[in-house]
């Protein structure tokens, strides 16, 4: 009987990577993450003069019903405190990208609703996002591994967060 990389025996015989293997594997990984996310938020800085944490903002609102949510609850989406957030939200409105908004059912919410103009920057700045995504990881990567990729990240996303 022949053995192949995927049986249980096998993976019982394949050498277990040292310790700094493993840590060269994960350091390439951040490395590759911020070589990335630099060239990515520097073109969106350039262009809209926005930051990363408003980009974030920006293109969670764009792609949410009526282009707004609770504020609590975009503030923890976008992993920020809600002071850290109020002082983006406040950057935002004064820049006339989102307004706040009751909630006419329950005074307790307020939702973060994108402008027009917001709207505008928030698909413009996506596209250019995008693009700067298909030059920076899927023509070295290809759409296969970039797809590959995203999966990895989305079980170990889901493997670490705390429920």
């Amino acid at each position: 009987m022949s053995s192949d990389a995927t049986s249980p025996a096998a993976a019982t015989t394949t050498p277990r990577p040292d310790d700094d293997e493993v840590i060269t594997w994960w350091g390439l990984v951040i490395e590759g993450y911020h070589a990335t996310q630099d060239r990515l938020m520097g073109a969106i800085a350039d262009r809209f003069a926005i930051t990363p944490a408003a980009f974030d903002i920006l293109l969670r609102l764009v792609r949410s019903p009526d282009h707004r949510m609770p504020m609590t609850r975009l503030a923890r989406e976008a992993a920020l405190s809600s002071g850290g957030f109020t002082k983006v939200a406040d950057r935002m409105a004064a820049a006339g990208l989102l307004r706040r908004e009751p909630c006419p059912a329950d005074r307790r919410v307020t939702y973060a609703a994108l402008t027009d103009h917001g709207r505008t920057v928030a698909e413009q700045a996506r596209a250019t996002g995008a693009q700067v995504l298909r030059d920076r990881v899927l023509a070295p990567l290809g759409t296969e591994q970039a797809a590959a990729l995203a999966q990895v990240m989305r079980t170990l996303r889901e493997a670490n967060t705390e429920q």
